[in-house]
């Protein structure tokens, strides 16, 4: 029975938001991807995602912006439908779906490859077609993962992480004394230029998808309007903190950007400074995050297809229906399933790349969203005044778009075919726009939809 004047009870302090937010991020996705941010960026991977993190921090600002305005769920769709205009609103939720659709394939893809430089006899597309069947087969089941298990699963993160710094340390320090961990060379790579930096940080944002979840806890946090911007700026910031330093010690050990397989590099470096055993720890801890974050990952986005689904922005007889026994959007994780069989035909590079095509046309659409409010709101303006309410999200706005520019040609091929299909379909919801568009209802209270981002890798 539901009771609809039940409301949520505020009891989430700063620390426990920010834990939430840095669970989401998955720090360990650091050693996921790190081969393939080195072979971008020519062996600068710390430089890389200190360009990105100082970029984060800039969008960061304006999500906190934002969330202190509008404290309801939505995130960058609903800040842009608020702030500028509901059919620019429906065109960035189109293109936030993009990263909630290809996401569990990008996770999906990583643990394949993870777990097939251990195997290296069994056919890589084996591991991804198992990924891929056994979550799709939990979630139409409808399993939900415990906080507690989410916690445990982070605490085992941080460990693995911690003794991989540590293991990196003892390495650099046996093989060139202690004065050996001091070095520019993990900043400046293999004679790295700009532009390949630049692409590495382009890369890399993928690591800082869904810093902005904490928004999510608005309604269960004590003192939103104070915590949930500074749970953002902090989530950001710790993420980064830990993303630089692991890029750094691991770079340290393998200076430049070669590898026997970029995708699965960093189990080549753990097994270089744990011998075997760690190597199999390590292993296990990377391929149990991308296994229970591809649950949570096609599960929202499941929830988030059936919410457009329902308020008939996607065809409501498939996208919107439950199954009568599993009470599940079946269609839905199917097809995300399905989806995932694309990652047969990429690598991690393209892949992360397409997901991150979506993720900056968010970030970069937030930061303008404070403009348009700043410009619009007299109390706004004067709240936030020159540099907070306009120079920070403008400069936030542009180095989300530089980095964008840096992305994989591929990502703007797939990305320019998926707005054009938003298009279409924004141009049949509006009638030819004479009407708006129907707004999405992100409201999982009654348990039917969790839209938000559940961007744990």
């Amino acid at each position: 029975m539901i009771d609809n004047n039940i409301k949520l009870e505020r009891t989430l302090s700063l620390k426990a938001v920010v834990l939430f937010g840095l669970a989401y991020m998955t720090p360990l996705i650091v050693l996921g991807t790190f081969g393939v941010i080195a072979s971008t960026s020519q062996g600068a991977v710390p430089t890389a995602y200190l360009i990105t993190t100082i970029a984060m921090l800039f969008t960061a600002y304006s999500y906190g912006i934002m969330a202190r305005a509008y404290p309801i769920a939505g995130s960058a769709y609903t800040y842009t439908r608020k702030a500028i205009d509901s059919r620019v609103g429906f065109m960035v939720g189109w293109s936030v779906l993009l990263d909630y659709f290809f996401l569990p394939m990008v996770i999906w893809l990583i643990g394949a490859a993870y777990i097939n430089a251990r195997f290296p006899e069994v056919p890589s597309w084996l591991f991804l077609l198992g990924f891929i069947g056994i979550t799709t087969s939990l979630n139409v089941y409808g399993i939900k993962m415990a906080s507690r298990v989410n916690s445990l699963l982070m605490v085992f993160q941080i460990l693995v992480i911690v003794f991989f710094v540590l293991l990196s340390v003892r390495h650099v320090v046996s093989s060139g004394g202690a004065s050996s961990l001091f070095s520019m060379g993990p900043f400046l790579g293999d004679n790295a230029g700009f532009t390949a930096i630049a692409a590495g940080a382009a890369v890399a944002a993928y690591s800082f998808l869904g810093f902005d979840a904490v928004t999510t806890l608005t309604e269960e946090t004590i003192e939103p309007r104070r915590n949930i911007p500074l749970a953002i700026m902090l989530t950001a910031l710790i993420g980064g903190g830990i993303y630089v330093l692991v890029g750094y010690t691991t770079q340290l050990v393998h200076p430049g950007s070669e590898f026997i397989n970029a995708d699965s590099a960093a189990f080549e470096i753990a097994t270089m400074i744990g011998a075997d055993l760690f190597g199999a720890v390590f292993l296990a801890g990377l391929v149990l995050a991308q296994f229970t974050s591809g649950l949570a990952a096609q599960a929202s986005a499941s929830r988030l297809l059936y919410a457009m689904g329902r308020d008939a922005v996607l065809p409501r007889r498939l996208f919107g229906a439950l199954h009568a026994r599993f009470r599940t959007p079946v269609f839905n994780i199917v097809l995300t399933g399905a989806i995932g069989v694309v990652a047969l035909f990429l690598d991690v590079l393209s892949a992360a790349s397409f997901i991150n095509f979506g993720a900056f046309i968010a970030f970069i659409m937030v930061n303008l969203s404070v403009l348009f409010m700043v410009n619009r709101d007299a109390d706004a303006r004067h709240r936030y005044g020159v540099v907070k309410g306009m120079l920070i999200p403008l400069v936030g706005a542009g180095v989300n778009l530089w980095l964008m520019s840096q992305l994989d040609s591929n990502a703007f091929v797939l990305g320019a075919i998926w707005l054009a299909i938003g298009l279409v379909q924004l141009i049949y919801l509006t009638r030819g726009f004479r009407q708006p568009p129907p707004e999405v209802d992100f409201d999982d209270s009654d348990g039917s939809a969790h839209t938000e981002t559940s961007n744990a890798r």
